[in-house]
């Protein structure tokens, strides 16, 4: 047993703050919240806080890990215009580049610096064409090498070798959710990490794979990750090839459920917002990323009944992304204030919730003992009526001085357990060289 002693402990949502108070840990999961349990959990280890800010560990809902060696790039990139043609030219080549190697890395490195910023889990996206079977397993090796938490699947579509890769991609979602099933009942490794069935998106994706994706769904009770309305034309070709909204489509193959995740979504119809609602499931909002793409801005966000934020790569650091969504909303005319944005984070931890069968986000007894602890010593009085409020305008990645995941301190006093010096150096020249298959691919 474990007690963070003298703390100021915090919840987003549903936002509250208490002073001066400790958190006893056991196992993965809190005990205890309150004042002066030493004496209560005599025989506990004590970790002094100092007043310190613990929180429910921040999540980041939609993120790429396979794109953390792309940073600078140094590779031949057509002009981009348009975003089907950065997707052509940069994005589309990266993935097509990548092998064992580069994507073990790749996950090193993006896992350490989301629990650097403070993540305690990540929900990824990924794609791989030229190493799709056992690409999921890759990326779960990063995560628990970390100790990070997170979901991962692969990104089922047609676009490089049509029906052969449709089926390859389901198949690797299919085998890594009962890898996941079998490494869960077996319990020889903490349980990190889960699948989602994933998806590009659905101008990617024909009739036949989303049939596909619905069975993979049944066989694995699992839901569906994938990309929707990032762009105007993702609508355009649902409707002119198939005469039907996106979300109404893949609700016709039993895609939408409450564990369903879409990304952005900016211009997905008023029907779809219903289905989508209706179905309890997530939209993921990535304001950075959006605003980088110049794919426009997604003006039904208060109309999602399950909001959360991702970054689409861009990083981890949740404490930057949601700031940018506040902050790019109210540029855009938008009535929300910090703490719906701060809603939105606390929403990962749902997401979690439903898919690892445990209750995340809270500071209550039972829940999973995944902690973000930063020094954070404010200048005006910290509140739950103004919580939100501070990580807004105050509070930042550069606070983070510890990360608990599942009850153990993965990063403490801004130090992880093993020297990632080597993984930084070796990581440098692995993306040299996949920039360099970068430049051979037509």
């Amino acid at each position: 047993m474990v007690i963070l002693k003298n703390a100021t402990a915090a919840q987003l949502y549903p936002a509250k703050v208490w002073e001066n108070v400790d958190i006893a840990i056991e196992n993965d999961k809190i005990l205890d919240v309150g004042p002066a349990l030493s004496q209560r959990y005599p025989q506990a280890q004590i970790k002094e806080m100092r007043g310190r800010l613990v929180m429910p560990g921040m999540v980041c809902s939609h993120n790429h890990f396979y794109s953390g060696l792309s940073r600078g790039i140094q590779a031949n990139i057509a002009p981009s215009p348009d975003f089907i043609s950065t997707l052509k030219n940069l994005w589309w080549r990266l993935d097509r580049a990548l092998d064992e190697e580069s994507l073990y890395y790749s996950g090193l490195i993006c896992a350490m610096e989301a629990v650097r910023s403070g993540c305690t889990a990540v929900i990824d996206h990924h794609a791989s064409p030229n190493y799709i079977s056992g690409s999921l397993s890759q990326l779960r090796n990063a995560f628990i090498r970390v100790g990070l938490r997170g979901m991962t699947c692969f990104e089922t579509t047609d676009r490089n070798f049509g029906s052969r890769e449709l089926r390859d991609s389901v198949e690797e979602n299919i085998r890594f959710a009962k890898e996941i099933d079998a490494a869960r009942q077996k319990g020889d490794q903490p349980y990190l990490v889960e699948a989602h069935i994933g998806a590009h998106a659905p101008f990617t994706v024909p009739d036949e794979g989303l049939a596909m994706l619905g069975e993979a769904l049944k066989v694995t009770g699992r839901g569906l990750h994938i990309h929707a309305a990032e762009d105007s034309y993702d609508v355009s070709h649902s409707h002119h090839h198939y005469s039907k909204d996106l979300l109404v489509r893949l609700d016709d193959f039993g895609l939408i459920n409450s564990k369903t995740l879409i990304a952005h979504g900016l211009y997905i119809s008023e029907a779809d917002v219903e289905l989508l609602n209706a179905k309890d499931g997530f939209l993921v909002h990535n304001a950075r990323s959006n605003m980088n793409n110049h794919v426009g801005y997604n003006h039904r966000l208060p109309q999602i009944r399950n909001l959360a934020l991702g970054t689409d790569g861009i990083g981890s650091d949740m404490f930057e992304e949601m700031k940018f969504a506040f902050f790019k909303h109210r540029d855009a005319g938008g009535p929300w204030w910090p703490d719906s944005f701060a809603k939105a984070l606390s929403n990962g931890n749902e997401l979690l919730s439903r898919n690892f069968g445990a209750q995340f986000g809270r500071l209550e007894a039972g829940c999973k003992a995944d902690l973000t602890i930063c020094d954070y010593l404010p200048p005006t009085p910290l509140l739950a009526a103004n919580i939100a409020g501070h990580i807004a305008f105050g509070l930042g990645s550069n606070s983070v001085h510890s990360v608990m995941v599942n009850g153990v301190m993965i990063y403490e006093d801004r130090q992880f357990s093993f020297d990632s010096a080597p993984i930084f150096a070796a990581a440098q020249k692995v993306a040299k060289r996949m920039w360099e298959r970068m430049d051979a691919l037509p």
